[in-house]
């Protein structure tokens, strides 16, 4: 790409233009949403098995309660009811592996440990020594664990029982199962894959680049975000939520 361009758009006096295709003229009333997601993300349209797992995706992990994300953007929402934009921000800066899961780190480590696979290694060893790593230097394996749900998360469950019975279950998808038993090997007892590991896995299976796995996540967090914020509009809990804060926080002076 030449120095300072973009391949992505171009606004002209009569048209817009995106990833080379005429806006109005080709791709509205075209493609839906998640195709033209596909599409500025990557540059091409998706293919079939592509929309079916983004708009899948997109799904699985939009919404999970009152999660701090969305108490936050609550909360920025009651403190200014005119700026919609200003709270959907304070959610999505809340939006990091703690709360919104770990798919950016769970691409990065299926990635590394497939290429050892595609230089011969087999993936039951290398998941083994992947996890044994990771324990043996007090780490947290991403794309495991979760405070709720236990022993399984039924969304991860989801996404692997498609991925196979539509055959988009490869490489990716064969090491987060891998890691799956290297894990309850490593630890000692078996824990709960959450989401975030299959989200990716699959993701990359179906041509994603890694980079932008943690893209899909963020962006189905803006969707829940505004359903609450629409919420919060016509039954306030923001102000409640910050008093029951206040209310569970025990206030310590200094001794003196």
């Amino acid at each position: 790409m030449a120095e300072d361009a973009t391949r992505i758009a171009q606004a002209y006096p009569d048209r817009v233009e995106v990833r080379g295709r005429d806006l109005a003229g080709d791709l509205m009333g075209r493609l839906t949403f998640t195709e033209h997601f596909h599409l500025l993300l990557t540059g091409d349209e998706p293919t079939e098995e592509q929309r079916f797992f983004l708009d899948l995706l997109l799904v699985a992990i939009a919404e999970h309660g009152l999660m701090p994300t969305n108490v936050a953007a609550r909360m920025t929402f009651a403190a200014d009811p005119a700026s919609l934009q200003g709270a959907v921000a304070a959610g999505i800066l809340g939006a990091g592996p703690v709360i919104l899961g770990t798919a950016g780190e769970c691409a990065r480590l299926l990635e590394e440990l497939q290429a050892r696979v595609a230089g011969g290694e087999e993936a039951a060893t290398v998941a083994r020594e992947a996890a044994g790593a990771i324990h043996a230097e007090g780490g947290k394996a991403p794309g495991f664990g979760h405070p709720l749900h236990r022993p399984v998360d039924p969304r991860a469950e989801r996404i692997l029982e498609l991925a196979d019975e539509r055959g988009a279950s490869g490489p990716h998808v064969l090491l987060a199962r891998e890691l799956r038993e290297a894990v309850a090997g490593a630890w000692g007892r078996r824990l709960t894959m959450n989401v975030s590991l299959p989200l990716a896995a699959v993701l990359l299976d179906l041509g994603f680049p890694g980079p932008v796995v943690r893209s899909v996540p963020v962006l189905a967090r803006t969707a829940s975000l505004l359903a609450h914020l629409a919420e919060e509009r016509e039954a306030p809990l923001g102000l409640r939520l910050a008093a029951a804060a206040e209310d569970a926080v025990r206030y310590e002076p200094p001794a003196e």
